[in-house]
């Protein structure tokens, strides 16, 4: 049986802390190597790569082992003990970047010849997966399977002059197969994610299946309460069809430490596993790494690897659905009169790690029913803009909800007055009022347990500097909130 990790080391930039390999708090070219080998040691099992939205090193396998051969020999051995799990462009949506699929897909039999020659015969591939963002179909899953095997490996049996083949020339290509991940973000098909997994299980043999569940864009898109119940349906369906098929499920839940993106700390692993008993792994993103001290950090991911999956909480679809949808319209339509002030602030918060501008309509180009176009930054640079004015997201969307609403909320999030209680202390109450009105701000008072005061302070300088056109000091007071919460966004 391969390695299935539990803990996925990602590349998220939402960490107010820069780690010492950082330049000028960025993270860039070899910092992530650094990176990695760091997160490896921290305890996590995995590193996912990502080839989207911005350049990607395909030598890391070749860094990892050359530069830190005592380490991957001697502690962890890369492909046994841990892996490098790519995520390539979605070649149907994200069409300027498609070809970056082809390139990082082209180096999994390099990465494995590298540790071939530095492990011997006794190896493992240290790339084994990829991870499909953006997923809607089978189909997509199926084609990303197919061009590896049928065009990277099937290249080796191909005569090249005479009687020569590629094999001949070059050596053979593997492993001869990769095992997709799909990374399920958008409503329709998070609620049917167990039909994109059954059909395309139905075109393969696979001793089990991995399913990425984003939290994050779902947020961006419809609130943190639509996002839970999105992510809750999603893990309930992947919970059934692993009874229906027989196929063991290993959900992995892509959580930020923000509540508004998942509410994933060191310091709290265990509400975790009370919202989501069947996740198999969990992503450690760089404010769980970077914003908390190492022994909090290490202890936080010796939790997270000693947890044994459950059967996932079921849900009543249609209530729950029915509360999303009035969130999310309360929700997007607050966004709405926000999209300026928080592209203002977004423009001058601190950048974590290099990589390219990515925007669109509620996240990646996507479209809004019956919206006109609103151009917001991705979930880390909108969850910081908003926390920076003293609007935590979170608070967004639940003044549509009644007094049933909340309670039935509370019977399938059994965290969410404690997220909110987390998320609100950190509020601005003049900026709530003077924003959202009067019924945003009872709504404050009365999930908020304290404010944050130096906090508090802080985002009025930065409303204030920002009014005033003096905002040459703004993404000093943004990194020093960042830093009293242990997060950017």
């Amino acid at each position: 049986m391969p390695l299935i990790p539990k803990v996925m080391s990602t590349q998220h930039p939402d960490n107010a802390a820069a780690p010492p390999y950082a330049v000028d708090g960025v993270i860039k070219g070899d910092g992530e190597i650094i990176e990695a080998v760091d997160a490896f040691s921290l305890g996590c099992d995995e590193q996912m790569w990502d080839s989207e939205g911005k350049d990607t090193d395909t030598h890391v396998v070749q860094k990892l082992l050359g530069n830190y051969s005592g380490y991957f020999r001697e502690e962890r051995r890369l492909g046994r003990d841990t892996v490098i799990t790519l995520r390539v462009p979605n070649p149907a949506i994200e069409i300027e970047m498609r070809k970056l699929m082809v390139e990082a897909l082209q180096g999994v039999p390099t990465a494995f010849d590298v540790a071939h020659e530095f492990y011997g015969d006794d190896v493992e591939p240290p790339i084994q997966e990829i991870i499909l963002p953006f997923t809607t179909s089978a189909d997509e899953l199926s084609r990303i399977a197919a061009y590896y095997e049928n065009f990277i490996v099937g290249q080796e049996s191909r005569a090249l002059l005479g009687d020569v083949s590629v094999r001949d020339w070059i050596g053979e290509f593997l492993p001869k197969r990769i095992r997709v991940i799909p990374l399920v973000e958008e409503r329709d098909q998070m609620l049917n994610v167990d039909g994109i997994v059954r059909e395309y299980l139905q075109e393969r043999e696979e001793p089990y299946q991995r399913v990425f569940l984003a939290r994050s864009d779902p947020a961006l898109n419809y609130g943190m309460v639509g996002a839970e119940i999105l992510l809750k349906s999603a893990l309930y369906r992947v919970d059934r069809l692993a009874q229906e098929t027989g196929i063991p499920m290993y959900p992995i839940i892509g959580a930020g430490s923000v509540p508004f993106r998942g509410h994933l700390k060191p310091v709290n692993t265990a509400r975790a596993f009370r919202e989501y008993p069947s996740v198999h792994t969990l992503t450690v993103q760089s404010a769980f790494k970077f914003d908390y001290p190492r022994d909090q950090v290490t202890s936080g991911i010796a939790e997270i690897r000693a947890h044994e999956q459950e059967p996932a909480h079921p849900i009543d679809e249609e209530r729950a659905i029915a509360i999303l949808d009035k969130a999310a319209a309360e929700y997007q339509k607050q966004v709405r009169s926000l999209a300026p002030t928080i592209a203002a602030v977004s423009a001058l918060s601190p950048r974590r790690r290099e990589r390219k501008l990515h925007v669109g309509l509620f996240g990646y180009g996507r479209s809004l029913s019956g919206s006109d176009d609103v151009t917001l930054p991705r979930a880390i640079a909108f969850t910081t803009a908003l926390y920076s004015i003293g609007v935590p997201p979170e608070l967004l969307g639940l003044a549509a909800l009644d007094q049933e609403d909340f309670a039935y909320l509370r019977e399938i999030y059994p965290s969410f007055v404690e997220d909110l209680a987390t998320a609100l202390q950190y509020a601005n109450e003049t900026r709530v009022n003077q924003l959202l009105g009067d019924k945003y701000r009872r709504l404050l008072v009365r999930f908020t347990e304290e404010i944050d005061r130096i906090h508090e302070g802080l985002t009025t300088s930065v409303w204030a500097s920002i009014e005033q056109g003096a905002t040459s000091r703004v993404s000093q007071y943004i990194a020093e909130a960042g830093e009293l919460r242990h997060f950017l966004g």
